[in-house]
């Protein structure tokens, strides 16, 4: 057939054969081997990225920490609701019988009333 190319493969030499290529002192317009790493930024781990970088509080850190350990030692990159519930009560905390869930901003919350 007229137009048609057929390339085979298996007539050309194996390029493995070939001297490496790599091996030659070619020049080079920049040897970046010779520059210097950047030094590394040494992170807090505990802390979250995308959080604003505030001070936290020790309870603060804490849980975090608790949550990185998790996290690490469970292979889980996101827990679910529950895993973070099994972290808090590890961590000691737990729920008072006469405390409310209030949805509401802290500075517009109410404490609950006490029980007479």
């Amino acid at each position: 057939m007229e137009g048609t190319v057929t390339i085979n493969r298996r007539e050309t030499g194996d390029r493995r054969t070939a001297p490496d290529r790599r091996v030659r002192e070619v020049a080079v317009a920049v040897d970046r081997r010779t520059l210097q790493r950047r030094v590394k930024v040494n992170r807090r781990r505990q802390i979250d990225p995308t959080t604003c970088e505030r001070d936290y509080t020790p309870a603060e850190i804490e849980f975090m920490n608790a949550m990185d350990e998790y996290k690490r030692r469970n292979g889980r990159m996101f827990p679910t609701c529950s895993e973070v519930l099994e972290v808090v009560k590890l961590l000691g905390y737990e729920k008072r019988p006469e405390s409310r869930v209030c949805c509401r901003p802290a500075s517009k919350c109410q404490p609950p009333p006490r029980p007479k």
